[in-house]
């Protein structure tokens, strides 16, 4: 009776082990089936913008174009919390005049004299994506500067270049701008590549600035200039395409 007994409970330890040992297999192929995507180290990204003016600002102009750059780096494993940066410029204002040269050179060589109304701004701040896969829609803000200044510069008809430009007027202001858009994936991998399509807000308040034909040329050469001062709020509306960066090891 003890040797039978002494084998079922040999059999019953044995059934244990082997149970416990396919309990922690099982355990473990469970745990790797669960695979948490990695993340890119950052984001860069190029937008071509339009925007349309806000308000008393509408009276000025009525539609600007520019570009814009940004990039992004997660604060957090996920990804969907990052730390944004970007520049860009709008351009809503354009004149070009043709030039003749003073005797004896006369209109044998042609200048070209181009003034542009741009804006100028920059940011940093925070943005926030809502949702991972294909589509990802996202919310950002950021704060930093907006600078109006309207600019003039002298090339021949025929040159790539300019070889004379100064800034006219300009000024600059502390600005915020709030946004959000839907980023697109074309490509999946290490480095992701996502159409870009958003809009964003841009308050600059009071700001002093030109627009077309507030310089006025004189036949001896003098010039004046005839500032605005207008609440100078505006929105942007991009399409553009990110790029993923990948993360080093």
């Amino acid at each position: 009776m003890r040797r039978v007994a002494l084998r079922w409970a040999t059999v019953a330890l044995a059934a244990g082990t082997v149970g416990s040992a396919g309990l922690g297999v099982r355990k473990a192929s469970a745990q790797q089936v669960v695979v948490v995507p990695r993340q890119p180290g950052g984001w860069l990204g190029v937008n071509l913008i339009t925007a349309d003016p806000a308000g008393e600002l509408g009276s000025y102009f009525e539609q600007g174009f520019g570009a814009q750059l940004h990039g992004g780096l997660p604060l957090e494993a996920t990804g969907r919390l990052r730390l944004r940066g970007d520049v860009g410029f709008i351009i809503y204002g354009y004149e070009r005049q043709r030039l003749c040269f003073g005797a004896p050179i006369g209109c044998r060589i042609v200048a070209d004299l181009t003034t542009t109304n741009n804006i100028f701004f920059g940011g940093l701040g925070p943005e926030l994506v809502l949702a991972t896969g294909t589509a990802q829609p996202y919310l950002n803000a950021s704060w930093g500067v907006s600078y109006f200044a309207t600019t003039s510069s002298l090339g021949g008809s025929a040159d790539w270049g300019d070889f004379a430009n100064t800034t006219n007027y300009g000024d600059a202001t502390f600005a915020w701008r709030a946004g959000g858009g839907v980023r697109w994936e074309v490509r999946g991998g290490r480095t992701p590549i996502y159409l870009d399509f958003g809009a964003e807000w841009h308050q600059n308040g009071l700001v002093d600035f030109l627009t077309e034909g507030d310089i006025i040329d004189y036949p001896d050469g003098s010039i004046t200039m005839t500032p605005h001062r207008a609440e100078a709020n505006l929105t942007t509306f991009h399409l553009g395409v990110a790029f993923g960066i990948p993360r080093g090891g």
